[in-house]
């Protein structure tokens, strides 16, 4: 065997061991990631039932040590996702992120007695393997030296309006639609959430090459780019877990994680492809590929949203339902029947009502 040969092997062998590192990583990362969803919602679940929920605007689970413990296994899974990176391919380590819903369907229907019906584990599978079609025919990403790079890739006309988008539909979805629909449509949160982390993952990247280039012995602390996606990125986080904590509170977590991840995947993949320019040069089998990806998420998606299991009306929010100023229906023995404020009561009739409502 000659040199150039016996080098190669030696190659192949690297290359293969540098994938497996990566591998075992990424799926450590997805039962990290998918344990935090179960932890995180046990602690909300329980500083919920002393205080104000997290849907309602409360912020007593900072205190629940159970959120934080959830907290900070997502921290570990995200750095085992940072790190997998490092050694292989993102079209073998983002797939498995998929894992993570498998983990988190799983322990919720143990721990949190969430029952995953037999349309919700299609709807899972369709998520997975859109989420799959599209990452594995995504562009692949431009090698990236400097955060001025970055800076002028981000102020890109294309990327800037994909910015002014995003920021325009997070401020609907906030003032708009969380006051009338956020506690009864769950695409409101995960909207908020999957935009929010797009921009996030973009801001996160530019950070990492400044560290990585910090390191390796060119400093980036001097560059008011580097800062600047460093507060982007803070602010992103910040928002971004606050939704997720909103969302985790008010549904289903089997629902929860597949639709989050599946759009926040598609959100980050079509960000990155506008900001890195990297369909230049793809074929039309890879773009057609990606589109029918979208399809099969969507369709995921919708069948997971339609199957989502309704919280029973509790008899407080019947109670506050009715108004004394209005008129209301009731049931007498089957028979709608109507009552006004001034009408005198019918006392036969199924209903329900709080006296102190109406003093």
């Amino acid at each position: 065997m000659d040199a150039s040969s016996s080098s190669s092997l030696v190659s192949i062998e690297a290359s293969f061991f540098e994938n497996l590192k990566g591998f075992i990583l990424a799926v450590v990362s997805s039962a990290f990631i998918g344990s935090s969803f179960i932890v995180k919602k046990l602690g909300l679940q329980r500083a919920g039932a002393s205080g104000v929920r997290a849907s309602s605007g409360g912020y007593g689970y900072l205190k629940e040590p159970l959120w934080w413990i959830g907290m900070i296994t997502m921290i570990v899974g995200e750095l085992a996702n940072f790190v997998a990176y490092m050694f292989a391919p993102a079209v073998l380590v983002t797939p498995l992120g998929a894992l993570s819903i498998i983990v988190s369907a799983v322990l919720a229907h143990f721990f949190l007695k969430e029952k995953l019906q037999k349309m919700g584990i299609l709807g899972c599978v369709l998520c997975i393997v859109g989420s799959t079609l599209i990452v594995l025919h995504a562009p692949s990403e431009s090698s990236l030296t400097s955060v001025e790079e970055i800076w002028e890739l981000a102020t890109q006309p294309a990327f800037l309006l994909y910015l002014a988008s995003a920021i325009a539909i997070v401020l609907v979805l906030i003032l708009y639609c969380e006051p009338r629909y956020g506690q009864t449509n769950i695409m409101v949160y995960i909207g908020i959430c999957s935009v929010i982390g797009s921009l996030t993952v973009m801001s996160v990247k530019a950070v990492g090459i400044a560290i990585k280039l910090t390191i390796e012995g060119s400093s980036q602390a001097a560059s008011f780019q580097t800062w600047v996606f460093v507060m982007v990125a803070i602010t992103c986080i910040i928002t971004q877990l606050n939704y997720l904590n909103k969302a985790l509170d008010t549904f289903n977590t089997t629902v929860v994680s597949p639709i989050y991840y599946a759009l926040f995947t598609s959100l980050t993949i079509f960000a990155s492809a506008i900001m890195f320019k990297d369909w230049s040069g793809q074929s039309a089998s890879s773009i057609v590929s990606v589109l029918c990806g979208f399809i099969v998420v969507l369709s995921g998606t919708l069948i997971l949203h339609s199957t989502r299991e309704k919280d029973p009306a509790s008899v407080t929010d019947i109670y506050s339902s009715l108004s004394p100023q209005v008129s209301w229906l009731v049931h007498g023995n089957g028979v709608p029947w109507k009552h006004n404020a001034d009408d005198e009561p019918c006392l036969d009739f199924d209903a329900i009502l709080k006296q102190d409502h109406f003093k």
